[in-house]
């Protein structure tokens, strides 16, 4: 089970870790602000049947 995962902010290019919590389902979508620049990011989770995860970033 992955506990968590990275991407690439697109407004400063920092690389970022998240938690991931599996037990919130599937598919996730939420708005968080970049730690670095404080930029609104809208992260995109996938959880295969195996536990891993696939995530996506993108700017709000």
């Amino acid at each position: 089970m992955q506990e968590e995962a990275k991407y690439i902010c697109d407004s400063c290019g920092e690389e970022i870790v998240v938690p991931i919590d599996v037990t919130e389902g599937k598919e996730q979508e939420y708005v968080e602000d970049c730690p670095v620049c404080c930029h609104p990011i809208v992260i995109h989770v996938h959880v295969e049947p195996d536990g891993s995860a696939q995530i996506r970033a993108e700017e709000e």
